[in-house]
């Protein structure tokens, strides 16, 4: 692809394209094995979708679950795994994850700067085959950003809209509870205070809250732990094409700072660009509802384009739309921040609440609202099939609204006001106003909440169960009996908010073995060519069965990438038979 030009020309053993968990993880390792490893990154800033991300990673048989006592076994894991992907289930995939899962884990915790701690999250479908109740889910532990050094400028700051001036939550249920209960608890009172005050002086000092946690804390860890190690993150350097050379990837061509050079790669080149979620050609074809038009409002990095689909496939990779559910779905609504800027608010937490319901435009409930984001996602599309809007909206009473907040709007004692002047949340004295302002079905809604109220009143939901799983009690209200997912819609005012369709990632991407190596249309491996990360397609299958099943691969497999490279991780390919059949 052009004659070499010596003096812009840099040499490495495994050039790594993107900075998020996938690529990271895979340069790391790497590096610890051995070999001379650059990143580069697209954005201005590292850490990709993981430094958004709750930073939870879904591990059965980690360390930490063990070392609590959990009651798991890897027949269990690998029986929820095989129900969960169902005709996607790829065995070799799925027995290498489960193999080398935890032994990932360690390594990381005991190689480099990143460290987890046990969550209490359930399995998302804790009640089907091979389902539990805890003990498969970790988390990021928190880390103080002022480690990286003058390189803390360059960490991505978390998602805006998930934040409180700035100020990051723990995924755990634990800290947000004492948020909520602020007003009501002297001992959550002084925890708010304390994390306020902390905050603020990082903000005066600092502008920008230091002691980070979740994804971020990841993201963090990660970029801390590369940058030890002697890896070049080169930010603001994206990769413009590969350079093939006899049919083999021996490394790209990038931009940066300082103009266009090539990076040539004796081992090859890692994509980890991060999926395709912006990529808008793409996502047309692979996503039902906008096919046949609608909204979709994703808060991954804008910069998440398809870079690395689409140069696996100028190299003769294969990038198919398999997967009934192409993407990690997520609710999200559209928020508007002033001066022209929109944010997008993932509906992580309101749901769960009780007296907090979904419809869509006929007033009609279509879900348990308290299963996974990924699930009431799916069952947006389907509700939603025969209409050429995806959306729902969800109600609430004036009490629940101020006890729990919905969206962006925060509980009691946060002001309403301009919320509901910028049109993001609707208000109506009686239901039928809120239908008529919100342009929902009054006669439905009215039906809806005069169907559902009953039940409610005694903690049952008799359409849809709401409340059954160990999964739909975890993020909603304990001090709400008999169920804490359900309440009835009380007296009014009536709030409403419009939920459109979003993802937290893509499921779909670049076919390949188990190893990462990216594969063409016959099955073959190219030569110098892997694939880690969203790139990579998922081996959930187009499923979501818990907390952190896109970290905990996305580190698994780059883990295990990096180990082949390096030449001591011998993970073969399926068969071209085997794959033409899945395809």
């Amino acid at each position: 692809m052009g004659a070499t030009n010596p003096s812009r020309t840099q040499h490495c053993d495994l050039l790594v394209i993107g900075s998020g968990a996938g690529g990271l993880s895979t340069a790391v390792t790497a590096k610890k094995l051995g070999l001379d490893v650059v990143v580069v990154e697209k954005d201005t800033v590292f850490g990709g979708t993981t430094a958004f991300s709750g930073g939870v990673l879904w591990i059965p048989g980690n360390p930490h679950a063990k070392a609590a006592g959990a009651r798991d076994s890897r027949e269990a894991a690998r029986e929820y795994l095989r129900h969960e992907t169902g005709a996607f289930f790829d065995e070799a995939a799925v027995e290498a994850f489960l193999d080398r899962a935890p032994e990932m884990v360690e390594f990381f915790e005991r190689e480099t700067a990143v460290r987890f701690v046990p969550t209490l999250y359930p399995d998302y479908h804790p009640t089907a085959p091979g389902g539990v109740d805890v003990g498969r889910s970790i988390l990021a532990a928190p880390y103080d950003i002022r480690g990286l050094g003058a390189d803390m400028a360059r960490l991505r700051p978390p998602l805006q809209t998930i934040t409180f001036i700035g100020m990051m939550f723990n995924s755990s249920n634990a800290d947000l509870k004492h948020f909520f209960n602020a007003t009501k608890s002297f001992t959550s009172f002084a925890y708010v205070v304390r994390r306020l005050a902390k905050h603020l002086k990082e903000l005066a000092l600092y502008r920008r809250g230091v002691n980070v946690t979740s994804g971020n804390a990841l993201a963090a860890r990660l970029a801390k732990s590369a940058l030890d190690l002697g890896i070049p993150i080169h930010t603001g350097t994206p990769a413009r094409e590969l350079l093939l050379e006899g049919g083999r990837v021996v490394g790209a061509r990038v931009s940066g700072p300082d103009g266009e050079r090539e990076i040539r790669a004796r081992r090859g080149v890692v994509l980890a660009s991060g999926g395709f979620s912006h990529d808008v050609e793409r996502i047309r074809q692979a996503y039902a509802h906008l096919r046949r038009g609608g909204e979709h409002l994703s808060p991954v990095p804008a910069s998440n384009t398809g870079d690395g689909a689409r140069m696996a496939e100028q190299a003769g990779g294969t990038v198919p739309i398999r997967y009934p559910q192409p993407a990690a779905w997520m609710p999200v609504s559209r928020v508007p921040l002033g001066d022209g800027r929109v944010g997008v608010f993932p509906h992580l937490l309101d749901r769960y609440k009780p007296g907090i319901i979904g419809v869509t435009r006929r007033g009609l409930r279509f879900c348990n609202e308290s299963e996974s984001y990924h699930d009431v996602g799916a069952a947006m599309v389907e509700a939603c099939k025969g209409e050429r809007e995806t959306a729902m909206w969800l109600v609430c009473d004036h009490a629940t609204l101020r006890k729990y907040g919905l969206g962006y709007v925060k509980p009691a004692p946060m002001p309403l006001g301009r919320f509901l002047r910028n049109g993001y949340l609707v208000k109506g004295r009686s239901l039928a106003e809120l239908a008529q302002r919100a342009g929902i079905d009054a006669a439905g809604l009215e039906r809806t909440v005069r169907d559902y109220n009953p039940g409610a009143a005694r903690g049952v939901d008799e359409q849809f169960g709401r409340g059954s799983t160990s999964f739909n009690r975890y993020l909603a209200d304990p001090a709400r009996q008999p169920n804490p997912c359900v309440a009835p819609i009380g007296e009014g005012p009536y709030y409403a908010l419009k939920v459109v369709m979003g993802d937290l990632g893509t499921f779909d991407g670049i076919r390949t073995d188990v190893a990462g190596r990216v594969l063409d249309g016959q099955g073959g491996a190219l030569e110098g060519l892997y694939a880690v990360g969203n790139d990579r397609a998922s081996v959930m299958g187009g499923n979501y069965p818990g907390a952190g099943i896109t970290l905990g691969p996305i580190m698994t497999f780059g883990y295990l990438t990096a180990r082949h490279i390096a030449g001591v991780e011998s993970l073969q390919a399926p068969a071209a038979k085997e794959l033409r059949h899945a395809a």
